[in-house]
């Protein structure tokens, strides 16, 4: 009776010992297939931020490519420099629009436009001006104009509209004045995305632009 008692309390500790075990060893399974489900996952993750900092990267590299001057090439500046410039650019536009919008409402005003024309030529003659572009460079692709032409209905809009045809730019400030039957045009001018131009090319353009309008 001892002798059986005795083997059925070993046989329970070996089933114990295997129970365990194999707890052990099913812990360690699911640990380790834990474990590798986390690692996909933040894989997955870092692959993602990734692709987002590359996309992020090339669009700044764009946007600093479209901007003339970038004072610094951190992130942070690269925008602000764009911001800025964006801002010139609307007060440029505003500026020109509302030089153009006072040009055309005084051509509209007079009442014998062809006459005026002639008028204007001969003042001119008779006070010794003639139609010229003055140029000269200042910095880097800057150049300064100082451009005269006859006072014409409509010409110094025909001047902008070729001149960006031909991609070339006013920048700053442009100064519009009218003097003995002509105008009198000082601006600073590149090309467009702030391309290179030099100066004999770029006067003999503007010379042959005027001459056309």
């Amino acid at each position: 009776m001892g002798h059986v008692f005795e083997e059925r309390l070993c046989m329970s500790l070996d089933e114990l010992c295997f129970n365990a075990e194999n707890g052990s060893s099913t812990d360690r399974m699911s640990k380790k297939n834990y474990d590798c489900g986390t690692q996909k996952f933040k894989s997955k993750n870092l692959e993602t931020e990734r692709r987002r900092r590359e996309k992020l990267s090339a669009r700044l590299l764009m946007l600093r490519s479209l901007v003339p001057i970038i004072t610094n090439m951190n992130k942070a500046t690269i925008v602000e420099d764009a911001i800025t410039y964006i801002k010139r650019l609307q007060d440029k536009v505003q500026s020109l629009s509302q030089e153009l919008h006072e040009m055309e409402a005084t051509s509209e005003e007079t009442a014998e436009p062809k006459k005026q024309e002639f008028d204007t030529a001969e003042e001119m003659k008779k006070f010794g001006i003639q139609e010229e572009v003055q140029m000269a460079k200042i910095d880097g692709n800057k150049l300064w104009i100082k451009v005269i032409i006859e006072k014409k209905s409509g010409r110094f809009k025909k001047l902008m509209e070729a001149m960006d045809n031909f991609g070339i730019e006013l920048i700053d400030t442009t100064n519009v004045t009218t003097i003995k039957g002509a105008y009198l045009i000082t601006s600073f001018m590149q090309g467009m995305d702030g391309e290179t131009l030099e100066l004999g090319q770029a006067k003999d353009l503007l010379d042959d632009i005027i001459r056309a309008i």
